[in-house]
């Protein structure tokens, strides 16, 4: 996959923020005048600089490496449909420590949703990763007694 095609599928508005955070950061870095840091930071993206940088980056710390895979999954879903208006994320941290994380390398969570989003009755609102059966059932006993972790509201 070429880096343009990487870049292209990142999701509109965390794109959008990476490149606002890197630009201010080259900005205060005196690599970009005030005010032109998003446009380079944009540009680096898109002509594969910036990828070829982590590649960089990530061979000098032991090469890119395949996430290992958890051996027991579980996805929660909506009891009923609405829009997301809430996201504790305490909870899902809690969550993701019962599940094993971060002593596990393949235990934590899949957020499938985001603020603002409408959702429907049986929709996966985020997937539990253990590497034991015993540390899922743990997971999933506190996020079954968690209604509201991911809470939802009528739509507008």
């Amino acid at each position: 996959m070429s880096s343009d095609s990487r870049a292209a599928d990142a999701p509109r508005d965390l794109r959008e923020r990476s490149l606002r955070i890197a630009g201010r950061i080259l900005e205060i870095a005196g690599i970009a005048a005030p005010g032109a840091g998003a446009s380079l930071a944009r540009t680096a993206l898109d002509d594969g600089r910036a990828w070829h940088k982590l590649q960089a980056i990530a061979e000098a710390q032991g090469g890119l490496r395949t996430p290992c895979v958890a051996r027991y999954r579980h996805e929660v879903t909506a009891a009923h449909g609405g829009v997301v208006f809430g996201i504790d994320n305490r909870r899902l941290s809690r969550i993701a420590k019962l599940a094993g994380a971060p002593q596990a390398p393949a235990a934590g969570l899949d957020l499938h949703v985001q603020l603002g989003a409408t959702v429907e009755k049986g929709q996966p609102l985020y997937s539990i990763h253990a590497q034991s059966r015993g540390e899922l059932q743990y997971a999933l006993d506190y996020a079954t007694a968690q209604h509201d972790v991911i809470a939802l509201g009528v739509p507008a």
